[in-house]
C-alpha cells in the first residue's frame, strides 16, 4: 500500500508540475518568453534527463539485486526445512515430537504467503514459540549411540541455519532504496514536466499527453518500488519452494 501512495504522489506532482507551467507561462513578462530563455529551460530539461535516466537504472539494478537475493534466501531456506526434516526422520519415531512443530511453523509461513501478507517471514510471536519449541524439543532428545549423536547434531546445526536465514530474509524484506533518492528522482522528473508545460499548447491532446506520461512514470517508479519489497504487491517472490517444503514435510 505504501508503494501505491507513492506511485500517486509522484502523479500527482508530475501533472501538477506540468500543468503549473502551463498556467504560469502566458502570465510572464515578454522577455521571460523568449526563444533564448524557452532553450535555456530546454537544456536544462535535457540535463535533468540524462540524470533521471542513470539514477532509474541504478534504482532498477538495486531493486532487481535484491528481489534476487531474496528469491535465493527463500529457495535456501527451503531447503535446510526440507533437510531438517528429513534429518528428523534418520533419527527415528522419537523425533516426532520436534517434527509436529517443525511442520506447524512451515504451514503457518506457507499460509501468510497464500494471503498476500506483507510479513510472510517475519517476526512475530507464534512463529517465534514454534521456533523455541523445536530448539528445545531437540535439545531434550538423548541419543543412544554415536550414529543418532551426530544425527543430533546435523539436526541442531540446519535448525541454527534455519535461524539465520529467517532473520537474513526479515532484514532483507524492508527494502534497499533509500528514500533520499527517490525524493531527488520526483524532483528532477517535475522539473522535466514543467518544462514539458513552457510554452506547451493548451489543448486537448496536450493534456492527455502529459497526464498519460505522469501516470506510465508514476506506473515504473511503483513497480521498481515494488520490487524492492517482494513479499507484497503485484511483483512478490514465489511462495513455491515453500509450498514444495511443506509437501516434503507432510508426506
Amino acid at each position: 500500500m505504501l508503494e501505491a501512495f507513492i506511485a500517486m504522489v509522484i502523479f500527482l506532482c508530475l501533472a501538477a508540475s506540468a500543468f503549473a507551467s502551463m498556467a504560469i507561462w502566458p502570465r510572464l513578462p515578454a522577455r521571460h518568453r523568449d526563444d533564448d530563455t524557452n532553450t535555456v529551460v530546454r537544456l536544462a530539461a535535457n540535463l535533468f534527463g540524462v540524470m533521471t535516466s542513470l539514477m532509474l537504472g541504478l534504482m532498477i539494478n538495486s531493486a532487481k539485486n535484491t528481489f534476487e537475493s531474496i528469491d535465493h534466501n527463500v529457495h535456501a531456506y527451503a531447503t535446510e526445512l526440507i533437510l531438517l526434516d528429513r534429518t528428523l526422520r534418520q533419527y527415528g519415531p522419537e523425533t516426532d515430537t520436534v517434527r509436529q512443530p517443525l511442520v506447524a511453523y512451515v504451514q503457518r509461513v506457507v499460509t501468510t504467503s497464500s494471503q498476500n501478507s506483507e510479513t510472510t517471514i517475519a517476526a512475530n510471536q507464534l512463529s517465534e514459540h514454534l521456533l523455541t519449541e523445536i530448539g528445545s524439543r531437540l535439545n531434550a532428545l538423548t541419543p543412544p549411540d554415536a550414529v543418532r549423536g551426530s544425527l543430533l547434531q546435523d539436526g541442531r546445526q540446519r535448525l541454527q541455519k534455519v535461524l539465520e536465514l529467517r532473520w537474513i530474509l526479515v532484514e532483507q524484506s524492508e527494502g534497499a532504496i533509500p528514500w533520499p533518492l527517490i525524493a531527488m528522482l520526483v524532483t528532477w522528473l517535475a522539473l522535466i514536466f514543467a518544462s514539458f508545460g513552457f510554452r506547451a499548447p493548451k489543448n486537448a491532446i496536450t493534456l492527455a499527453t502529459l497526464v498519460i506520461s505522469a501516470a506510465l512514470i508514476a506506473g515504473a517508479l511503483y513497480l521498481i518500488l515494488d520490487m524492492d519489497v517482494p513479499f507484497s504487491g503485484p511483483i512478490q517472490i514465489s511462495p513455491a519452494p515453500l509450498e514444495r517444503a511443506l509437501a516434503e514435510l507432510q508426506r
